[in-house]
């Protein structure tokens, strides 16, 4: 991180060693410095409100495990199995790696693991595909 403090961000040269004997003499959480950086480089680059935003959606998904505010919509066809619903909406992009992440207990319906891939897709709801990937199924 101390790389980045220097070459990316507008902090003075004090800020920035208050933060690293901070982080030394464990004062400060890394994951806290972490946060605050990504806010100040989002900041830089797209605004205050877009780094607000952001920091919150990652508080919001990553700490509190709730849902992302803009996950996609994905219409059910009759007869479509879990991995066609994965491959088909962008959350695997093979059938290979869909059924790697079903297989490894990655996809979860409604929190619901599902570990069939070729399972008929048991009902509307959101699909979630490792940590990150999330689709909406009606």
């Amino acid at each position: 991180m101390r790389d980045y403090f220097r070459l990316v961000t507008r902090w003075s040269t004090t800020e920035i060693a208050e933060l690293e004997s901070g982080l030394a003499a464990g004062r400060l959480h890394p994951r806290d410095v972490k946060m605050k950086l990504a806010r100040e480089i989002v900041d830089i680059f797209h605004g205050a409100e877009a780094a607000e935003r952001a920091e919150k959606d990652f508080v919001r998904v990553f700490q509190q495990h709730d849902l992302p505010g803009d996950i996609p919509d994905y219409t059910l066809q009759p007869g479509e199995t879990v991995l066609d619903v994965l491959v088909t909406g962008g959350l695997a992009p093979t059938r290979s790696e869909g059924r790697r992440l079903v297989s490894q207990g990655g996809v979860r319906l409604e929190g619901e693991v599902l570990s069939d891939p070729n399972q008929l897709f048991p009902r509307p709801g959101v699909l979630q595909a490792g940590k990150r990937h999330f689709l909406r199924v009606r």
